[in-house]
């Protein structure tokens, strides 16, 4: 195998690679997309197979200013929702909750006001 042979391999691979994440950008933007139904969805699933380079085109301007905009989105959620399980998953909790469970322990004469005034300190930073 020559070098030009190998050249035009690798922008063989290099091309195939950009093809097949693009068709799995295209077909996530379509069913992360919530203003379409299903049967439009299927119409396009349909439209990028049958006529993939058409479809992938005329996909792309009709939506493609949307698709950032939509996975920006679902990455938001996505971080809100690990955040929230890593709070739970941690057993943390919000320092009101923290402060209210102090105030208690101090009212029920287990904590002192020092205690309770370090543990509110270290709670609020």
């Amino acid at each position: 195998m020559g070098f030009w042979e190998f050249f035009w391999l690798m922008i063989y691979f290099f091309f195939l690679f950009i093809w097949i994440w693009l068709l799995i950008s295209i077909f996530g933007d379509i069913f992360r997309n919530k203003d379409m139904n299903g049967f439009s969805k299927a119409i396009w699933v349909v439209f990028v197979i049958v006529l993939p380079l058409i479809g992938v085109l005329v996909y792309l301007i009709a939506h493609g200013g949307g698709m950032a905009e939509r996975q920006l989105q679902q990455a938001a959620a996505m971080e809100q929702a690990q955040r929230a399980y890593i709070q739970e998953a941690a057993g943390g909790s919000s320092a009101a909750d923290e402060i209210a469970k102090l105030n208690e322990l101090k009212n029920a004469g287990a904590i002192t006001q020092e205690e309770f005034d370090a543990a509110k300190a270290k709670a609020l930073a």
